[in-house]
């Protein structure tokens, strides 16, 4: 028997019932929506996000729903770290790398330019 490695998730043999039932309502989902398609659109999407809902549900239930939940609120607390710039540092910003792009374009248009003449010299072919 092997130990477990870590960050490794370990999936129980219910796990595997519980994603049988998600994918289950979800296929019932997906033909449910077409076979009853003489109803009004908004009934049938209403359905098909209810029984998204209750697969979600079930899905947060494994372990690795869990594990993406986890994963998912641990993003949003660093996100709330983060330093935002404020909106004149972002737009001197903006500037600067547009100033940038502009002068790197015309750098580079410059360069093949020579480079176009240089090969129409060396081939005797007029550019």
């Amino acid at each position: 028997m092997t130990a477990p490695v870590e960050g490794q998730i370990q999936a129980g043999k219910l796990d595997v019932l519980k994603w049988g039932a998600v994918l289950a309502l979800v296929a019932a989902a997906i033909v449910g929506f077409y076979y009853f398609g003489e109803q009004k659109i908004w009934i049938r999407i209403a359905g098909l996000l209810v029984v998204a809902g209750v697969s979600v549900l079930i899905a947060l239930r494994t372990a690795h729903g869990q594990a993406v939940f986890a994963f998912a609120r641990d993003a949003r607390t660093e996100v709330r770290k983060v330093v935002w710039p404020s909106p004149q540092e972002t737009r001197q910003t903006t500037l600067i790398i547009a100033a940038f792009v502009v002068v790197m374009s015309l750098i580079l248009w410059g360069i093949d330019a020579i480079l176009v003449r240089l090969i129409g010299w060396i081939t005797g072919q007029g550019a």
